[in-house]
Parts: structure tokens; sequence; C-alpha cells
């Protein structure tokens, strides 16, 4: 993918909902990658408590983090070919989707303290 930010025109519940799962798709105790095809399958979801979700280790208000929920969001990134499939149960980033730059990545450089 090129370093231009968000170069296939993600909408902001998009880009918000994969920015989030490429940090969860870091983290090792949360996603599993499979070396031949560079794919890396979530195994851990965040669901919201009060206000916030924790993502990795980042805290988040839970309004960013809806799209998890959202099967619209799943079909757009698999269109788009960021994810395997558009199943929001088994959420798999490809390497493309793994590496896309949604421009909102330095949200995520500072861990919670929560």
């Amino acid at each position: 993918m090129t370093s231009k930010p968000n170069p296939l025109k993600l909408n902001k519940l998009q880009a918000r909902t994969l920015v989030l799962a490429q940090v969860i798709a870091r983290d090792p105790n949360s996603s599993r990658s499979d070396e031949a095809t560079g794919n890396v399958t979530l195994t851990r979801i965040p669901h919201a408590h009060g206000d916030h979700v924790h993502v990795g280790a980042f805290t988040v208000h839970a309004r960013d983090a809806s799209g998890f929920s959202n099967p619209a969001v799943w079909v757009a990134l698999a269109r788009k070919g960021l994810v395997v499939s558009p199943d929001m149960h088994t959420i798999t980033l490809t390497p493309e989707g793994v590496a896309y730059n949604t421009g909102l990545g330095e949200h995520f450089l500072n861990e919670s303290d929560h």
C-alpha cells in the first residue's frame, strides 16, 4: 500500500474499525498470524464496558469501536481487500489490511494506564 493516508477512501467508521483491528493484530495474545499467507486472525474482539473499550494496551471510547459489531463495515473492508471475509465473528486481516495507512495510527502511540 502507498504511504498516503487512506488511499482507498475508507469512511470514518471503517477507518476507525480497521486501525483498532490493526492494534489487536499487533498483540500476540489477541491474534494469530499465518506465516504462509501473511493473514492475521484476531482471536479476541473487545467488548465495551461502560463508555469505553480496551483495545490491546489502549482505552478508546465505545462509540469509536462500534464498527466491530457492524456487519456493513466488514463487508466494505472485505470488498476493498483488507479483510479475508465479511464474517465479523472471525476477523482476519489480509497483509494489505495489516499494512493499510488509515491516517489514524498516531492516535495509538501512548498506552493507557487504565
